[in-house]
């Protein structure tokens, strides 16, 4: 709780710092510091044992000055109500830094679907939406997958939306299976976000990504993913994690086989002797740090032991406020997760527009947009850190912020 609540108030911090660098008055910070509207639902499931169940949901929508709000749902046993929001006002910073029409939203309900049947997950996907089918929409608010849903999930989901509203509506959620809807590249494109950012990042500090030496905290969906590209791209990956421990060989892993080991929840390291633990693998010597886990895994009292050059937020704020002023002052390149996993959000908002206009495209053709958008997006928050002389961190703050504080004033709220 307390994590969720830092995650919140740091959030909040830079959001205002931003904004004073923008020139914006505290009547827009005011606005803009917490979500318009949060929804908090109950919702009753019959289980496969005949009892009632009474699960916990929420909706945030932080702001929908440019459009209609976009972010996923995450089924978890540690969702609440922080979390949701601080989650749905970076959905608005990813969307601005990559210029998408959206604002942010996040929904989450308080579960484990680990431990629960596929006909008691699809009762729950069902009964959430039509607790929340009055603020959403294809051109209200478009939810997404997110920790432990998936395409089968979003696919209830919009059966769901679909009976409520009574016409097929596909446009409501992303994410789906193809023959819904989806679209080509979905699964892999946080990974591939990603990798097209440390691919920039490499050539800015000069670095060959063929031979780099690459360290991979997490082997779950993105983290896996990030491994199979890099690797396939000729760099060397000499460690990777789980939630278990980690691996780490100098001369780079054998990925390919790692893949064929793991688990469906991305662990693999029980199976060797000769583990090290997540902390020292942080702490590696490397050339460029992915860390592709949880929050607050580089913090003051580990920064100073980075050796990497440049550290690629995959996952969501994996380095406190502290962190990342002891790394800017130390010279690492930090590219931050609000722009480093936009690649999602991009590829969901691909998505949408294909089932607006009831034309799909290729895999080739979404990897190429995808690819346009984020080297734009890149080159655009560099060079604002670079002429403002601030960390990538607040740069992508004030792109991305931009769209939603300018859109709220042209509509006279502020």
């Amino acid at each position: 709780m307390e994590e969720n609540l830092n995650l919140f108030t740091s959030t909040q911090e830079i959001i205002k710092e931003a904004l004073v660098k923008l020139g914006f008055n505290d009547e827009m910070y005011e606005l803009l510091k917490e979500p318009l509207r949060v929804l908090m639902v109950r919702i009753p499931v019959r289980m496969d044992d005949g009892t009632v169940k009474v699960f916990q949901g929420y909706r945030s929508q932080h702001n929908d000055s440019v459009g209609p709000t976009k972010g996923g749902v995450r089924f978890h046993p540690e969702v609440n109500e922080d979390e949701v929001k601080a989650l749905s006002m970076w959905m608005t910073l990813k969307c601005g830094i990559v210029g998408l029409p959206y604002g942010g939203g996040k929904g989450g309900i308080v579960c484990d679907p680990r431990t629960m049947s596929m006909s008691e997950i699809e009762r729950l996907s069902r009964g959430y939406v039509r607790a929340i089918s009055q603020i959403v929409g294809p051109t209200k608010d478009i939810p997404a997958p997110d920790v432990y849903t998936n395409s089968q999930i979003m696919a209830w989901m919009m059966d769901e939306y679909s009976r409520l509203r009574e016409n097929d509506s596909p446009g409501f959620i992303t994410g789906k299976p193809l023959v819904l809807g989806g679209s080509e590249g979905r699964e892999k494109a946080t990974a591939q976000g990603v990798t097209i950012c440390i691919e920039e990042a490499a050539k800015k500090r000069g670095i060959n990504l063929k031979d780099a030496r690459v360290v991979i905290q997490g082997f779950g969906n993105a983290g896996s993913f990030l491994a199979k590209f890099l690797h396939d791209y000729g760099a060397k990956v000499i460690g990777i994690s789980d939630a278990y421990g980690a691996l780490h060989d100098p001369d780079g892993l054998d990925i390919d086989y790692l893949l064929d080991r793991r688990d469906s929840f991305g662990t693999v390291t029980t199976l060797f002797e000769n583990t090290i633990t997540n902390k020292e693998l942080l702490e590696l010597d490397c050339d460029i740090l992915v860390p592709a886990a949880i929050s607050n895994q580089i913090t003051a009292e580990n920064a100073h032991n980075i050796k990497a050059s440049i550290i690629v937020e995959a996952a969501n704020g994996p380095t406190t406020m502290e962190a990342t002023k002891i790394l800017s002052d130390n010279g690492v390149l930090l590219v931050p997760d609000v722009l480093a996993s936009a690649g999602g959000v991009t590829v969901s908002y691909f998505e949408w527009v294909q089932n607006n206009q009831g034309y799909y495209w290729s895999e080739e053709e979404v990897n190429e947009k995808l690819r346009k958008k984020l080297v734009e997006s890149f080159n655009n928050v560099y060079n604002t850190a670079e002429t403002r002389r601030i960390n990538m961190r607040l740069a992508a703050y004030m792109v991305g912020l931009r769209n939603a504080a300018e859109a709220s004033k042209f509509r006279g709220w502020v």
